[in-house]
């Protein structure tokens, strides 16, 4: 599977760990940065539409933004037709993410979720299947929302 991944500069430690562990996973990660020595702060829009914009394009099949709290993440990359994005914290969002919402950009917050704790998530998400039937409904309808 191909991944995008970014992320802003509070999320940098947390984006090189995920990404060694997705490409650990077999998957090929294509990272659009920032680099965790990259100097300042950068803006987390940037990054959530360049991962985002990859997934709605298909040049990767899922993709995962790191930020603060992922909030600012998933509002920006929700913004791009096509793209569901959705931050977890738990393994409970993290399976459902996937089984009724068929998440398809994961968001995490590098200052809420410990490393370890990131990685157990991401293979959950990884590992659900998406349920469709009734869940595939009502994506339908929230299609019909991005070109309202």
């Amino acid at each position: 599977m191909r991944i995008a991944i970014g992320s802003d500069h509070a999320g940098t430690e947390l984006k090189s760990a995920i990404a060694d562990e997705v490409k650990k996973m077999g998957h090929q990660v294509r990272d659009f940065g920032p680099e965790e020595s990259a100097q300042g702060s950068v803006d987390y829009p940037d990054y959530a539409g360049a991962v985002a914009g990859a997934v709605a394009k298909k040049d990767a099949d899922l993709g995962i933004l790191i930020c603060g709290t992922g909030i600012g993440m998933s509002i920006a990359a929700n913004k791009i037709n096509g793209i569901r994005a959705a931050v977890v914290w738990d393994e409970f969002t993290a399976r459902m993410a996937k089984q009724h919402n068929n998440v398809n950009v994961l968001c995490l917050g590098s200052r809420t979720t410990p490393i370890n704790r990131a990685i157990e998530l991401l293979k959950i998400w990884l590992e659900t299947q998406f349920e469709g039937g009734r869940h595939q409904a009502r994506l339908d309808k929230i299609q019909k929302l991005e070109h309202s």
